[in-house]
């Protein structure tokens, strides 16, 4: 129990709609009538909605947890709770130890202040002496690249630089605990890239990390373990890539079939041998089946093959392929796709689409058919399997 960082034991959070009083007299009645319900705050009143239920996990001293989830799944309330922005309506929350939190882009800062005075504000709140913060400033200022911008106004600052500041000043902290939201998303690629690599830096150093993002990829290097939420609720606790890979199955989508002209049906995803796989090694035979019905010929049409990584959302591949072997008919028309699996570690998603192409128009869509992995333990990131290999030249 002494490695435990962060414990939640059945929390729970409702929130009310449209809680929005214009007027004292709106104002009063309200405050009234919770005071008079405080005994039945863990029941649901008129137009409440439970944003966290029943949640109950251990984060241990040293691990780098992702919370991943759709929106409105209550991750950022999640955030808020450990950080004691809010408090449950029902459960217990404990948190030891210092934490350092970035939740919302420009928490913390005045606008009206300069840099350099919201990085002495912005640590404090975070528990920072100014001795601890005179040792840092150089180091946060130039991790954060504002250098040219310390003596100006916040007020002046992009959302990005605003996430800039932030992040500097909540990774320097030297936080046992270090809670972090979607706002790194507002900075650009090369800075998003930079807080990966120090947030991988603080978690080396002994720091516990909690990560919200909805991008997998970022997830998947930094966190080995990875909660999945949805509609406030745990939907799974467990090694990154498979939570990731439950997720994105949740989220699949089949509009196709509800185009009456042609469907895709049966969409099985084996390897070379026909054995039903959903996981591949780098430069493995990968074969799809699918049947095609239709009541119109599918001559002039093709067929699209998308991948895409789902972790990031990257393009692998775009294909249109001729369906003109596909006779007009009521029957199912069986097909095989068979190409190379020339893919790096990751978790991708293989969507289908049947376009006229004189019309350019769409006869069927269906994303997400399949979903499948790629293992390897050569390479941590990129897509292609480029099979390179090195020799001496005689």
């Amino acid at each position: 129990m002494s490695d435990v960082v962060i414990e939640a034991s059945g929390v729970c959070k409702k929130f009310k709609r449209g809680e929005v009083y214009g007027s004292l007299r709106d104002l009063v009645p309200a405050i009234t009538k919770k005071v008079f319900s405080q005994r039945r705050s863990v029941e649901l009143q008129e137009k409440e909605f439970w944003a966290l239920k029943d949640v109950s996990f251990q984060v241990e001293k040293g691990e780098a947890v992702g919370i991943i989830g759709p929106n409105g799944a209550g991750k950022s309330t999640m955030l808020k709770l450990f950080s004691g922005i809010l408090r449950p309506n029902k459960g217990h929350i404990a948190v030891k130890g210092r934490l350092s939190a970035l939740i919302e882009v420009g928490a913390g800062f005045h606008p009206d202040l300069t840099g350099k005075e919201n990085i002495y504000l912005n640590g404090a709140i975070l528990g920072m002496t100014r001795k601890e913060i005179d040792n840092k400033l150089e180091e946060i200022v130039e991790f954060s690249g504002l250098s040219g911008l310390m003596d100006t106004p916040v007020k002046r600052y992009s959302s990005g630089m605003y996430a800039r500041l932030g992040f500097s000043v909540a990774a320097h902290v030297n936080p046992d605990l270090l809670l972090v939201d979607e706002v790194l998303s507002v900075g650009d690629m090369k800075f998003q890239q930079k807080c990966i690599e120090k947030m991988k830096s603080v978690r080396d150093s002994g720091s516990t990390i909690i990560f919200i993002s909805h991008n997998f990829e970022s997830v998947n290097i930094l966190c080995p373990k990875t909660i999945f939420l949805q509609n406030g609720q745990i939907k799974n606790i467990g090694k990154t890539p498979e939570v990731i890979k439950e997720y994105v199955n949740s989220a699949r989508s089949y509009d196709g079939n509800s185009h009456q002209e042609v469907t895709i049906n049966n969409i099985i995803l084996a390897d070379n041998n026909n054995a039903l796989n959903g996981s591949f090694i780098p430069g493995d035979k990968a074969r799809i089946s699918l049947e095609i019905s239709t009541q119109r010929s599918l001559k002039d049409c093709l067929l699209g093959f998308l991948v895409h990584r789902v972790t990031d959302g990257i393009s692998v591949c775009d294909y249109n392929l001729p369906l003109d072997m596909v006779e007009e008919s009521s029957k199912s028309t069986p097909l095989v796709i068979e190409f190379d699996m020339n893919l790096l570690r990751g978790a991708y998603a293989i969507s289908f689409h049947i376009l006229s192409h004189g019309s350019t128009r769409y006869l069927n869509r269906t994303y997400n058919a399949i979903i499948f992995t790629i293992e390897e333990r050569v390479s941590w990131q990129g897509i292609s399997h480029l099979n390179p290999v090195v020799r001496k030249l005689k």
